[in-house]
């Protein structure tokens, strides 16, 4: 089929645009000292910590992404419990220092939301802020440890949020889907695709995550991981189990096609990735009564909707962009260009444009030149050497261009190379059969020891992301959160 022979190049063109450049990491680790520094002058929060979470820790934030953090607030070794009245007081105050401190842009307090929050921008950025937001935390691990199962989750993701803003319904505020949801349209897609590439969650924890996030938080957090460690490595390690080899752009056609009818079936059904089923609702009485347009459980706090903002309007949006999506990409005759106006932005098209399309298909976990055409997927094997060596296969790359240089870090190379954390102690390596998971050794934690400058090869090729060793590292202080050494990026020091 043609469109596949154009899509798939496109779509790995699309990935190279919006992946997150290494200053992008660096810029949000800069706004998360910035911001400790603020909430260190905060008397009422005396002993709290800055955390953050969502797509930066999950990995799953485009180069424009939002920052999410939560202020954890000093409670001993337990898992805070602070009312909503409290949480509001102490945004309230956090809002007050840093208008006092100034150069932080667009403050906005959204005290009755479900999760209190203060919004801001920094250095372009946009950040949410909450306190004790401890089920935002463990939902981002969740998500960072399903991409170890299938790197294409993590590509999937970042295409579909970029689709969806270039259609305008990726704003909650506007009454269309958050970025989360997206993320679980995507892995209920991978559930029931044929053959499936991702387990329904139950599978991998078979409780409600938030109702077992009490006691001791290093206690909770060891449970629950050990669990998921366990259950990924079973289902990962299942010889029998059939391999869905499908392309990205495979993949990308057949979302759409499985969520074309949308609104009809929202009607009747919800999407539960628990069960890795379509549920009717119905039949489901944590669901009633049926208040919602489009329902998407949340699988790691049941039975929250996670589509509840998606207006009955903008679920036929939602249902016409992917149903007009679908239509422009199977016609025959497209091109590369055709494909970008309803795909990206314009801004993405413009980082594109001048660039040949690339030729690379998914192969054993990482990417390989072949003919066009050719396209193929090998999620069951993956080559790893240890971090440091030119050989780390992850499943991304580094795309230099003679206009843009561009770093792109997976999952696992990202805090494994650029923050020195050891394969051994990260969440990601979900290979043995118990994970020891700890606030340090978390990419919400990351490391003691900053991201320091390198040099980046400015030849037109893919290559493998590698340490290097002209690097300079900056070694900071540590201190302690809950009885264990957290990550405290301090510049200067």
């Amino acid at each position: 089929m043609n469109t596949y022979r154009v899509l798939e190049p496109t779509l790995k063109d699309i990935l190279d645009g919006i992946q997150p450049l290494r200053e992008d990491w660096v810029v949000r680790f800069k706004i998360i000292e910035e911001l400790e520094d603020v909430v260190k002058s905060v008397e009422s929060l005396r002993g709290s910590t800055v955390e953050p979470f969502g797509s930066f820790v999950s990995n799953l934030f485009t180069r424009w992404g939002d920052l999410d953090i939560s202020i954890v607030l000093s409670n001993g070794s337990y898992i805070s419990s602070a009312g909503k009245k409290r949480k509001q007081n102490l945004l309230e105050d956090v809002l007050k220092a840093l208008r006092q401190r100034g150069g932080w842009q667009r403050l906005q307090f959204i005290p009755n939301a479900r999760v209190p929050i203060l919004k801001f921008e920094n250095a372009s950025i946009s950040c949410d802020v909450s306190i004790d937001n401890m089920q935002g935390v463990m939902k981002s691990k969740f998500l960072f440890w399903i991409n170890e199962i299938d790197r294409r989750f993590r590509d999937m993701v970042l295409l579909v949020k970029e689709w969806a803003k270039t259609h305008n319904i990726n704003n909650p505020k506007a009454g269309s889907l958050n970025s989360y949801s997206l993320s679980l349209l995507v892995i209920f897609h991978f559930q029931t695709c044929v053959p499936a590439i991702l387990p329904p969650l139950k599978e991998i924890y078979p409780r409600n995550v938030i109702d077992d996030l009490t006691g001791v938080r290093t206690d909770a957090e060891r449970r629950i991981g050990e669990i998921c460690a366990a259950n990924i490595s079973r289902y990962r390690s299942n010889k029998s189990r059939a391999i869905n080899r499908n392309s990205l752009s495979e993949l990308f056609i057949s979302f759409l096609a499985k969520f074309n009818d949308i609104s009809s079936k929202a009607t009747e059904l919800g999407i539960c990735p628990f069960t890795g089923k379509w549920e009717e609702i119905r039949s489901n009485t944590r669901w009633l009564p049926r208040t919602y347009a489009l329902f998407i459980e949340d699988p790691f706090e049941q039975p929250e909707n996670t589509a509840r903002a998606a207006s009955a309007a903008n679920l036929m949006k939602i249902s016409e962009a992917i149903q007009t999506t679908h239509h422009r990409l199977v016609m025959a005759n497209q091109n590369q260009i055709s494909f970008l106006g309803f795909l990206v932005r314009p801004r993405i098209s413009r980082i594109i444009a001048g660039t040949p399309a690339s030729n690379s298909s998914y192969t054993g976990g990482h990417h390989v030149r072949t003919p066009v055409g050719t396209p193929s997927y090998t999620s069951a094997h993956r080559v790893r050497t240890p971090v440091g060596t030119s050989s780390y296969m992850a499943g991304q790359h580094i795309t230099t261009r003679s206009q843009i240089s561009r770093s792109v870090y997976s999952p696992s190379q990202a805090q494994f190379q650029t923050l020195n954390i050891s394969p051994a102690s990260h969440p990601s390596n979900l290979s043995s059969q118990t994970l020891n998971i700890r606030p340090a050794s978390h990419p919400s934690n990351l490391s003691s020891q900053r991201m320091g400058s390198r040099s980046i090869n400015s030849t037109n090729r893919r290559q493998e992301n590698q340490t290097n060793n002209s690097t300079r590292q900056r070694y900071v202080q540590n201190y302690h959160i809950q009885g264990q050494p957290a990550w405290r990026p301090k510049s200067d020091q």
